[in-house]
């Protein structure tokens, strides 16, 4: 059997995919099609090189959020291909979320050649922009032809450029191929010597006054404060040092990677301030990164008349509640440490900062408490419970809706797992393989996940034994959409029209359906068999599920005797 004549296609894709891997790009995901044939084997034939690792996966939207759980947990761009026409499109979803939460995507739409559009011809829909302004850029070279060869590695090279940032997030290369779509590469245009990309971008010098450390200084010093930390932040320690420097509580988002067990650190900050009174106002409030998802703590920042500095990553806007006075562009944890710098020995002299502290002593005794009393499975325990359980250097990917929450409201400060979670666009698509993604970056991977979203993402459960990843997903099996009943349509709709739009019962068994993949499961009924349910599990390495039976109304219960616990529990403070 004589193999494929050489092709300008593979030629093509050769050529980026040797500039990518150059670039830095260890992974890519591939959705089976014909149009993106020359793309697929040229990335399969560097996998088999060692070049990088390649991943195939049936369903695009899934693929999409595998990429996308890749490059949260990595930093870097993943790429990810699929075919011409709807293929195209189920990648959407993955693109906004990689948009909203800025992490590197290099999107690879196989396309017809322009004389196959508009005409008729199967498969063929207008790709050009096909994200809109979700993308960093977006190029659309056309079908490879010789006299554009010198054009190809930089084709390449930028798109991993512009992926990365700043700000980080997706691009689209709209890759048009002409038959025949199977060949084998000739010789690719030199690279540059020593394996180096094509481009590289040298950031610009810092200026004298970093990032007006200087003028924010001068608002903060001798006043008293919180900082209320999100995700994005990369040095963690820059932020306890500035909180010890300036008498001032941390109001940790797990996702932060400041929720650590440090004095200034409180974990329950959703819970206090739904029964602090103005004792607890700040004067000042640093907001690091994302915002948290407790609606609850903006509400308060907002209602207690602060000043607001916000300090995030390069790119972007993050003020939802446009009370913003000032806002930084970069990295959080770096520049706090050179603020800490700038106000030593300017820490006020008031009993501020132990008067947080002992409510956030009062409010983890008061939900432990609480906790205690409940021997069933509940869901804000079983968010607490899986953190816990969780080895040194985990992953915990948490899918929003209620477990996000749960984890922010109710888990204890810990070291050594980091938490990653979709909270871009907010949405709960693609939770299950973005934990794949995550878990295919090395490393003990969880998921917590609650019963609509795992079923929302079911195909990422495709060919996951078979993946050799370390991920458990702990799936809390309400029988419907449980964060509804906390939203004010569960009083003022109907209960028989409440169900039917909101509450959504499915009456699938989520256990069923993992072992209709051939992953092994287990129901856990109590909640003294969470812990040692979820240890075992990740001991045991591979994919496995874990499925906690709960019920809706308890759960809405449940929060309302926690809020009243810790309400009691720091009226005094």
């Amino acid at each position: 059997m004589t193999g494929p004549p050489v092709g300008l296609n593979a030629t093509f894709c050769a050529t980026l995919v040797d500039e990518w891997v150059r670039s830095g790009v260890t992974d890519a995901v591939v959705s089976p099609g014909s149009r993106s044939s020359p793309l697929a084997l040229a990335l399969a034939a560097a996998a088999s090189e060692r070049r990088l690792r390649l991943h195939v996966q049936l369903d695009e939207r899934s693929a999409g959020f595998m990429a996308l759980g890749l490059g949260l947990a990595t930093g870097r761009a993943a790429v990810v291909v699929t075919t011409s026409g709807t293929a195209a499109v189920e990648l959407h979803p993955a693109v906004v979320e990689a948009h909203h939460a800025r992490v590197p995507l290099v999107a690879c739409t196989a396309d017809r050649p322009p004389e196959l559009r508009d005409v008729g011809a199967p498969q063929t829909i207008d790709q050009t922009r096909l994200f809109g302004p979700a993308v960093r850029w977006f190029a659309d070279p056309g079908p490879p032809v010789e006299e554009l060869a010198h054009t190809w590695r930089s084709l390449a090279s930028r798109a991993v450029i512009e992926a990365t940032g700043p700000p980080p997030g997706p691009v689209q290369l709209n890759l048009a191929f002409r038959e025949p779509l199977v060949g084998s590469a000739g010789p690719l245009p030199a690279g540059r010597p020593g394996g180096r990309p094509w481009h590289d971008v040298v950031p610009a010098p810092a200026r004298a006054d970093h990032d007006g450390v200087a003028s924010v200084a001068s608002r903060l010093r001798r006043r008293i404060g919180v900082v209320v930390a999100g995700a994005g932040i990369e040095r963690p320690e820059g932020v306890l040092v500035l909180a010890h420097t300036l008498g001032w509580p941390v109001l940790a988002d797990p996702r932060s990677r400041c929720r650590l067990p440090d004095p200034a650190v409180v974990a329950h900050a959703d819970a206090i301030v739904r029964a602090a009174g103005p004792e607890l106002y700040p004067e000042v409030v640093l907001r690091l990164g994302e915002p948290p998802a407790s609606r609850v703590l903006s509400d308060w920042v907002t209602a207690s008349g602060a000043t607001e500095v916000v300090v995030h990553a390069v790119g972007g806007w993050s003020d939802p509640s446009r009370t913003a006075a000032v806002t930084v562009a970069t990295e959080p944890g770096r520049w706090c440490l050179e603020l800490a710098a700038a106000c030593e020995g300017h820490a006020p002299a008031t009993p501020w900062a132990a008067r947080w502290r002992t409510a956030q002593e009062r409010a983890a005794a008061a939900i432990a408490g609480v906790l205690a009393g409940h021997p069933e499975p509940t869901e804000p325990a079983v968010a607490r419970d899986v953190l816990a359980a969780l080895p040194e250097d985990a992953t915990l990917v948490v899918s929003s809706s209620m477990p996000v929450r749960d984890l922010e409201w109710y888990a204890e400060p810990r070291e050594g797992v980091r938490v990653l979670a979709n909270r871009g666009a907010n949405g709960i698509d693609g939770v299950v393989s973005t934990a794949v993604g995550a878990a295919l970056a090395g490393g003990p991977t969880a998921a917590l996940i609650g019963d609509l979203a795992f079923l929302h993402d079911s195909n990422a459960l495709l060919g996951l034994g078979r993946r050799g990843v370390d991920l458990v997903v702990v799936v809390v099996h309400n029988d419907g959409g449980g964060i509804f009943s906390f939203l004010p349509a569960a009083d003022l709709v109907p209960a028989e029209r409440f169900e039917q739009l909101f509450g959504t019962p499915h009456g699938v068994d989520p256990a069923a359906l993992a072992a209709a993949h051939g992953i092994a499961t287990t129901v856990v009924d109590a909640r003294a068999e969470l812990v040692p349910t979820v240890v075992e599990a990740v001991a045991a390495r591979g994919a496995r599920v874990v499925v906690v039976r709960t019920d809706r109304a308890a759960n809405v219960a449940l929060h309302r005797e926690l809020h009243d616990a810790v309400a009691e529990a720091v009226a005094s403070i």
